[in-house]
């Protein structure tokens, strides 16, 4: 089986990395000799975040996928985020650790079935969240993040009717904060909407932390939260705020950078109903991301994201309006 082959049937490069390196330094020349960026999420683990040349959110990231000047793009988070990086880089090699990482809330959305879901309002401008797949996006008018959705959806004229897509909760929350009557798409993050109502428990063992949540979680959540925002708001949150206690209703990866920042804070995970290693809020997909797969996905150049042209253009069409609405 050539790799390729084993790339497309396991999904990453299996092959074991040479012994007695230090896979961060070779990590680092890897990326010098092919004039490779990398891209990763808050998500992924920490020890990948130190050696990125960009950590951030999705409107973030996407942005930096825009700007790179790189021949290669490294995206650690998933597969949708590499599909981003690719729509908007058509000519750029991008390539990802592990093809099997993947999204709960992408495959929400099934390309068939919400395509029958937006014949039935044939009017609504479509916005869908950026986490969705290629084919998702070439039917939407403009990507939102949870950075920007309420900026976008203010910016569409009050008589248009909007469907929403594919969160729903981040569509309830988009719809409260902006008083329109939203078409919802039902989709929702396995991460997020796993937070468990053991909360408030832990809202009473630590009565001077501030509760910040992610507008993905469950309404029963943020009706709680003392602030709410994307995973770069809340570290903005955290950091600026005099408080010295918070919880974090969130995946628990945007600690690493929260701790980096905050050192001297108290930041306690948010509790989650599925039983794991951290009793946390953990994404399976994103944790996927090993520096192995990584180190092998920068040397073997796979296995990579491609997008039909099909595809791609009517998806570049909703990602660049949301960029531009963005800057």
């Amino acid at each position: 089986m050539n790799l390729l082959e084993e790339a497309n049937r396991v999904g990453y490069v299996s092959r074991s990395t040479p012994k007695g390196i230090d896979l961060k330094e070779e990590i680092l020349k890897l990326k010098k000799e092919k004039n490779a960026v990398i891209l990763a999420h808050y998500y992924v683990d920490g020890e990948i975040q130190e050696i990125a040349d960009y950590v951030g959110d999705s409107l973030g990231l996407a942005q930096a996928a825009e700007s790179t000047t790189a021949d290669m793009i490294v995206f650690c988070g998933v597969h949708f985020m590499g599909e981003t990086a690719k729509i908007l880089n058509p000519h750029k090699k991008v390539v990802i650790p592990d093809f099997n990482a993947g999204c709960s809330l992408a495959d929400s959305a099934p390309k068939e079935e919400f395509a029958a879901f937006k014949a039935q309002h044939p009017d609504a401008v479509v916005v869908s969240y950026i986490n969705c797949t290629a084919d998702i996006k070439a039917m939407t008018d403009i990507i939102c993040t949870s950075s920007n959705a309420v900026k976008i959806v203010e910016s569409i004229p009050a008589e248009k009717e909007i469907i929403f897509a594919p969160d729903a909760n981040l569509g309830r929350y988009v719809a409260k904060k902006t008083g329109r009557d939203l078409i919802l798409w039902d989709g929702a993050c396995i991460v997020h909407i796993d937070i468990s109502l053991e909360l408030k428990k832990v809202r009473e063992e630590n009565p001077n932390a501030l509760l910040v949540a992610h507008p993905e979680c469950k309404e029963i959540i943020l009706s709680q939260a003392d602030f709410i925002g994307s995973t770069t708001a809340l570290l903005k949150f955290v950091e600026e705020s005099d408080n010295q206690e918070f919880i974090v209703a969130t995946e628990a990866g945007i600690l690493h950078k929260m701790k980096m920042a905050v050192p001297h804070k108290k930041l306690i995970p948010a509790p989650a109903n599925e039983q794991n290693s951290c009793a946390c809020s953990e994404c399976p997909y994103m944790k996927m991301n090993t520096l192995e797969k990584l180190y092998n996905s920068m040397f073997y150049e796979l296995p990579e994201i491609n997008v039909p042209e099909e595809v791609r253009i009517p998806a570049l069409k909703a990602v660049k309006a949301m960029l531009e609405i963005s800057k």
